[in-house]
């Protein structure tokens, strides 16, 4: 569990005191954005390494105590939750956002905000925030707290960091877009600033997610040992 918590705390940490801040703009006027892109990329993969592996050493310590254990119910609610992270995070992914590296170019568009967009500019993130909290459901031990509660508050701070950071470097620019549209999913629609166009999102980009989201169902019992079926 020392493992593991070292792990989280690290690379929880590494993305609160770099990503989003200062010290961030900082790296990147001495180092330039490649550079700098590409060694914190590195860091990232390093960090999500260590912590999963220290994961899978931490469910088999005796350290990790049972915290709180559902009613079996849960378990559908949780394949509900996934299903709805992954529509999140496959479409989010394939769907350019000014919000991803690199990709700031796009708020010059004036069709910027479509598809995924109107629901959240933060749609990979949020995915990942609801694919922790709905493994929390149904995981109560203390390895799984620690991995999935520094996931699901990694995520939560990202969608803020972001925000803060292309405020800094586009001022008006990000203003305009941020207007539009909504961190918290469907904010943006229900305040009556955008509207829902599912066909916009893609079919094929929610076909793929729900292709993922079957693989998934598939593969956990032998990638993690464990059936997510109720």
């Amino acid at each position: 569990m020392i493992n593991l918590v070292a792990a989280a705390a690290v690379f929880v940490l590494f993305h609160l005191l770099v990503s989003g801040t200062r010290l961030r703009d900082a790296a990147v006027g001495t180092l330039g954005q490649g550079p700098y892109t590409g060694l914190y990329s590195l860091a990232s993969i390093a960090g999500l390494t260590w912590l999963i592996f220290a994961f899978g050493s931490a469910r088999h310590d005796p350290a990790a105590a049972v915290l709180w254990s559902g009613p079996p119910a849960l378990r559908w609610v949780q394949l509900v939750l996934q299903f709805l992270a992954l529509m999140l995070v496959v479409p989010g992914l394939a769907t350019p956002n000014p919000t991803s590296v690199a990709q700031q170019g796009l708020l010059e568009r004036p069709d910027a905000v479509k598809g995924m967009l109107r629901i959240t500019r933060h749609p990979f993130l949020w995915g990942v925030a609801i694919w922790g909290f709905g493994h929390l459901l149904v995981n109560g031990d203390s390895a799984a707290l620690v991995l999935f509660g520094s996931l699901l508050a990694l995520a939560l701070f990202g969608t803020v960091s972001i925000d803060a950071k292309r405020k800094r470097a586009l001022g008006d620019t990000w203003d305009g877009f941020a207007a539009q549209t909504s961190n918290i999913p469907f904010a943006a629609i229900v305040a009556g600033r955008q509207s829902l166009n599912i066909g916009e999102i893609g079919w094929w980009r929610l076909a793929l997610g729900v292709l993922v989201y079957a693989a998934v169902l598939f593969a956990h019992p032998y990638a993690f040992g464990v059936s997510p079926m109720p």
